[in-house]
């Protein structure tokens, strides 16, 4: 099992949640977060005064998956985030040791 997130473009989320649910991904957590990276913020004017946003507005999508999905939901994320911009976003995926449905205790893929 693997934790998927992805940090993306505010906008663009209708987009990959739809990609994620047309190849089956059932369940979403998403979280609005700022930061930057090569885009180092920018400068913005407001009643006449410029002032630095240093952290940038994106969304964190976080998605558990079973193995044999994961290069499919990497692809669907790619393709719905992308913007051809810098600032586009960044996936990660790490390992998941256990995962466990509260109601139910079901365990492994199954709590997923």
């Amino acid at each position: 099992m693997k934790l998927i997130a992805a940090i993306i473009k505010p906008f663009k989320l209708d987009d990959v949640r739809e990609a994620l649910s047309d190849i089956g991904v059932s369940g979403v957590t998403v979280t609005e977060v700022k930061g930057f990276g090569r885009q180092k913020g920018h400068t913005e004017l407001y009643r006449g005064a410029e002032y630095v946003v240093d952290f940038l507005p994106k969304v964190k999508v976080e998605i558990a998956i079973s193995d044999n999905q994961v290069d499919q939901a990497i692809t669907a994320i790619t393709k719905a985030a992308n913007t051809g911009k810098i600032g586009d976003g960044k996936i990660f995926v790490t390992s998941l040791e256990h995962v466990i449905r509260i109601r139910t205790g079901e365990t492994g893929d199954d709590a997923i």
